[in-house]
């Protein structure tokens, strides 16, 4: 097959801009005999000091530099924004945006003729994935791998689900200071993602499925040596995939974004899954309806038997074989016809995988659970739809009438939610709202906390909703991404303290049960909320951004139709 390099027209195309590129390159030390005329492989790396998940790639950069070479290409390493979810205010998600931006420009603009994407925490994955679609040129992701599992006195603790657990019995009176400062030096002991089907586990898992990710390298902790060879092999297979011209959106299609509703289903993965995958295929003019998250989830049961949804962690995943041996299972209900990243079809692939089932990895015959997947409800508070996973909730809780406590900020849910005078029981129904994406870029502040007096009592769940996000780590009976959003005037914005509402998630609805005449009064006495951010990025998001249910991907950045999504190459000129 010819193939022609994007590369060769900046180092050998007009004489002038030629001999401006070529002397350039060698001002760093690359000698145009050394690079004119291979495949010039953009690496993306996404390390810094503030990213524990990410640091691994400040050495497995290198293995894919290896790889690139010995496939008779050349690596060209670049660093990209990055977004530590720890540590990002007061969301990462607006940066993931951000990110996407620098991933997608940074590729039009540079002599760049393939891609490696470099991932792990929540954000990363998604927004190289937003911005190699947007570009389409061959690319794929190497993920830095899950952090180990820590012990605490005797007993594995993982960071994430266990945090929130935790965070619970230390309000609740169960763990004493001492306790508390000795679990927090030991349940973070190693750089790497969360390990627990939180966002970071379920985007790889994402990517992998889509074909962005080599098959196998998805589960991989972030200390086994395998990590080093999934990056030697992830530089090696993006050479040949420059010279087959596999692109994302030969990867990613409608068919592969059905096959991965229904995995995220059977690995209980995460809810913020739905926003990015939602971004992801809006970039390549594919427009999902939040609607078709239920429809192709239904009947699609848990497999997985890993927290949140279970007991087992990432270390055991692997140890069961990992992804592979999930979409294995899931073959008889995917479209097994979706492309890879080895060019070869999903079945081909995955149907060869040897592990057996296990009580981490359950067979379809016989899941986890029989009710997984995500439940969308809609009623007059949500008349674009709210989110639960359903994997995650207190069966119990899935019909619910109760009275509404309503917060109007973050600020206020924190002064009043351990406040003993509070009026709050077991029946009531938490609400946090103004903290969608336009108002605060959708922080993951949807898992209320169970007020302190209810926890001493040992409740543990309750149902609650907001139009922010939740970790992916989280768990509970709580309807997330309610939109629109309350600071758009979307009715969640008038309910108020005292309002019985009714959840029904069978019937996928939810109410505030009120005469409609008394809704039209309270929303025409509402006052949309002064704006905090008159300049700078924060204004340019929240003019922008979509609502959840469109993937808060900024306006200007989907595509209305693949027409539209078709790749702009910039005119090489004098620099």
């Amino acid at each position: 097959m010819t193939y022609k390099l994007r590369s060769e027209e900046w180092f050998r195309g007009a004489i002038d801009n030629s001999f401006q590129h070529r002397s350039a390159m060698r001002a760093m030390g690359h000698v145009p005999e050394s690079f004119v005329g291979k495949p010039m492989i953009g690496i993306f790396n996404s390390w810094n000091d503030l990213n524990s998940c990410n640091y691994p790639h400040k050495e497995l950069v290198e293995f894919v530099k290896r790889g690139v070479l010995l496939a008779g290409g050349y690596p060209i390493e670049l660093h990209t924004i990055t977004t530590p979810a720890d540590f990002m205010k007061p969301s990462d998600l607006p940066y993931r945006n951000l990110m996407a931006m620098d991933v997608e420009e940074s590729i039009r603009s540079l002599p760049i003729d393939g891609v490696v994407m470099l991932c792990e925490c929540d954000k990363t994955t998604p927004a190289q994935l937003m911005g190699a679609a947007s570009c389409d040129l061959p690319a794929l992701q190497l993920a830095a791998g899950h952090r180990t599992p820590g012990v605490f006195r005797g007993k594995t603790v993982n960071y994430g689900t266990d945090t929130w657990k935790y965070i619970d019995d230390y309000k609740a009176g169960l763990l004493t200071d001492e306790e508390w400062s000795e679990l927090e030096k030991c349940i973070s002991c190693s750089v790497g993602g969360c390990p627990v089907m939180g966002t970071a586990s379920t985007m790889k898992s994402v990517s992998e499925m889509l074909g962005m990710m080599l098959p196998g390298t998805a589960s991989i902790p972030a200390t086994h040596s395998g990590r080093k060879a999934a990056a030697e092999a992830t530089g090696q297979r993006i050479v040949e995939m420059v010279r087959e011209n596999l692109t994302p959106s030969k990867l990613i299609t409608e068919d592969s974004i059905v096959n991965v509703m229904k995995l995220l289903s059977a690995l209980g993965g995460s809810t913020n899954a739905i926003i990015h995958l939602t971004a992801i295929a809006g970039r390549l003019g594919i427009h999902i309806d939040v609607n078709e998250y239920a429809t192709h989830s239904a009947g699609v049961p848990l497999l997985v038997n890993m927290q949140p949804s279970g007991e087992f962690n990432m270390d055991d995943y692997f140890r069961a074989g990992g992804l592979s041996v999930v979409i294995r299972e899931l073959l008889p209900i995917l479209n097994g016809d979706c492309l890879g990243a080895t060019g070869q079809t999903i079945r081909e692939i995955y149907s060869k995988v040897q592990a057996e089932v296990s009580e981490v990895i359950h067979p379809l015959s016989e899941p986890v659970m029989e009710q997984s997947g995500i439940a969308i409800v809609k009623g007059n508070i949500s008349p674009l739809g709210g989110i639960l996973k359903l994997s995650a909730c207190s069966e119990h809780l899935l019909t619910h009438r109760g009275p509404a406590v309503v917060f109007d900020s973050y600020e206020d849910m924190l002064q009043r939610i351990d406040d003993d005078n509070l009026e709050v029981d077991a029946d009531s129904v938490l609400i946090l709202r103004n903290c969608g994406p336009i108002a605060e870029g959708m922080p993951e502040w949807g898992a209320i906390p169970i007020p302190r007096k209810l926890l001493r009592e040992g409740i543990r769940d309750m149902v609650r909703l907001s139009d922010a996000r939740m970790s992916g780590t989280s768990y509970g009976t709580i309807v997330l991404h309610v939109a629109p959003e309350a600071t758009a005037g979307g009715p969640l914005a008038i309910v108020q303290t005292g309002d019985i509402i009714e959840l029904d998630v069978p019937n996928g609805s939810l109410q505030v049960l009120l005469e409609q005449s008394e809704l039209e009064a309270r929303m025409a006495a509402w006052v949309r909320p002064t704006p905090k951010h008159v300049r700078g990025y924060p204004k340019l998001y929240a003019d922008h951004v979509l609502q959840a249910s469109e993937g808060c991907d900024f306006d200007f950045l989907r595509a209305n139709s693949k027409e539209e999504a078709k790749f702009v190459p910039p005119i090489v000129g004098r620099g």
